[in-house]
């Protein structure tokens, strides 16, 4: 039985990714930030809907900012796989918070790959890298695409994907940096802009709530849904050879459409409902994310199918029944 070990297990991918290694036969091990409260909303069903989690899931306590929990758990765990999901991932709190989000989100995968090469395992190792590295250069943006990220989160992540390559050519590592484009689901978290809108359109149509305040309208984006998009995660490590990735759509919308397609799906007027406010504006923006998936298409057979208006049809009923339980 293969043994994967994912950081981030508790956020949106880590669950998603969890489910279908589950699936797939594995033991999974995941790390969890010890907190005063539970946040593992979006793991704790797992153990109802999959029969193998009862003896093949297992957690622990640990922290990408510290190396000594990442070297133990590496060494008793002995992976097979290692995904480094584990962020502070919020583009916006990375300008508040730049000290941190360097330290979890860059040294943090140093911590990782040293932790895997001190043990002398041949675990394969996933990054998961961003398109907000991409940053200021325009779209479509692919493997060779150059770099210029617009904040302390997208240089973090940028200092990990060097990080990432260095390993795997000064080392032998077999490491692979995949770097996804804005990926949604009903589990995204609260604070994303995404979430934000589907959860604000559920509650203004059942009455709980009048108005939703967003900042950028013009940013474009590429969003698919993150339940496919662990599904590249894995086949980028069971290549052969292993490389860097872009997974997208291809497609871009702005905050305006997917805003627009939320409210209509419920019959709503988004222009009724939606105030702007300067204070939810990055102190320097991206403004367009639109991938090149075209080398994962060919040589991984991945492709995504959930474009922007599906997910924020998909994600505006979820939250509708989320809400509608009270």
């Amino acid at each position: 039985m293969k043994r994967a070990f994912i950081t981030g297990i508790t956020g949106q991918d880590g669950s998603y990714l969890a489910e279908l290694l589950l699936e797939k036969g594995y033991e999974v091990h995941g790390l969890v930030r010890r907190s005063s409260s539970f946040n593992r909303g979006r793991i704790d069903p797992i153990w109802t809907t999959h029969p193998q989690a009862a003896d093949h899931l297992h957690l622990h306590y640990g922290d990408m900012t510290d190396g000594v929990s990442l070297v133990n758990l590496i060494r008793d765990i002995a992976p097979h796989e290692v995904y480094n999901l584990a962020a502070q991932s919020h583009v916006k709190v990375s300008f508040e918070m730049p000290e941190y989000t360097a330290s979890a989100d860059g040294i943090g995968t140093i911590r990782l790959l040293e932790a895997i090469r001190q043990a002398g395992l041949e675990s394969r190792f996933y990054q998961a890298s961003t398109s907000e590295m991409f940053g200021a250069t325009p779209p479509p943006q692919d493997e060779q695409t150059a770099f210029y990220p617009r904040s302390p989160y997208g240089a973090a992540k940028l200092y990990a994907h060097w990080a990432t390559v260095n390993y795997r050519e000064a080392y032998g590592m077999y490491a692979v940096s995949g770097i996804l484009f804005n990926h949604e689901s009903p589990r995204r978290g609260e604070t994303f802009v995404t979430r934000k809108i589907t959860q604000a359109v559920a509650r203004i149509k059942l009455g709980q709530q009048d108005r939703l305040v967003l900042g950028n309208l013009d940013a474009v984006r590429d969003w698919g849904y993150a339940k496919e998009y662990v599904e590249g995660m894995w086949r980028m490590l069971q290549h052969d050879e292993p490389q860097t990735f872009v997974l997208g759509t291809g497609v871009g919308a702005t905050v305006r459409e997917f805003c627009q397609t939320a409210f209509e799906h419920v019959g709503l007027d988004w222009e009724a409902h939606v105030d702007y406010d300067e204070r939810y504006e990055r102190p320097t923006e991206v403004d367009a994310l639109i991938a090149d998936p075209s080398k994962a298409i060919d040589i991984l057979g991945w492709k995504a199918t959930t474009h922007a208006r599906e997910l924020a049809t998909l994600m505006v009923d979820a939250d509708l029944e989320l809400f509608s339980r009270g």
